[in-house]
């Protein structure tokens, strides 16, 4: 039987999407959103305005699409990550530690250029919403599962309080800010929800 070598215009369409979306996240990381035009995004990609404008009509569009893109690929690595979680009270040590890692890094660069943006930019606030709601449903859903017994409320306030730790941490290493105080800080939080959850489920 012969090999097929042609790709079907579905696969090449979405190959040109990936390719966009991957340069613009590459992109915010490296430029910044100001310095990021469709036309660098295009060239990086390899892709003609033509065809970005068939996958995306405005820039916000695309934006949006990107980090989407990031967060589903983060989702997935995390999902895989906490199903290997260890039993019993060293999983909380290490689901705090798959958040920073999910929160920092990459995601964190290219949604603060985005949400700096948005604070002036109605349209890209707008579009950005969502999916800002759907990464937090989608990680709460995940550390409700890996958190056995404890309340449902309380599983929601833990996790909301470690997203927003890690997350104003991350910012601090974008701004150069100590490591040894963050690692510091990260230790003590691990600590305090530990003690939390011990005295939930004895």
């Amino acid at each position: 039987m012969a090999t097929r070598t042609h790709r079907t215009q579905q696969e090449r369409s979405e190959q040109t999407r990936e390719a966009l979306l991957d340069a613009t996240i590459e992109c915010l990381v490296s430029l910044g959103y100001a310095r990021t035009t469709v036309q660098e995004i295009c060239a990086r990609a390899g892709v003609s305005r033509g065809a970005q404008q068939h996958h995306f009509t405005t820039k916000a569009e695309l934006m949006t699409a990107a980090l989407q893109h990031l967060f589903g690929r983060l989702i997935t690595q995390v999902t895989a990550s906490a199903k290997e979680l260890p039993p019993g009270p060293e999983r909380i040590s290490h689901g705090i530690d798959l958040l920073w890692e999910a929160y920092s890094g990459t995601l964190s660069t290219a949604a603060v250029e985005l949400w700096v943006a948005a604070r002036t930019d109605a349209e890209l606030r707008e579009s950005l919403r969502p999916v800002d709601r759907a990464l937090g449903h989608a990680t709460l859903s995940l550390y409700r599962e890996a958190a056995g017994d404890l309340p449902e409320a309380e599983v929601e306030t833990l996790l909301l309080l470690s997203v927003n730790l890690v997350r104003g941490l991350a910012l601090d290493a974008m701004m150069g800010g100590d490591e040894a105080r963050r690692v510091r800080l990260l230790e003590e939080w691990k600590a305090t929800v530990l003690e939390r959850y011990l005295a939930f489920t004895g």
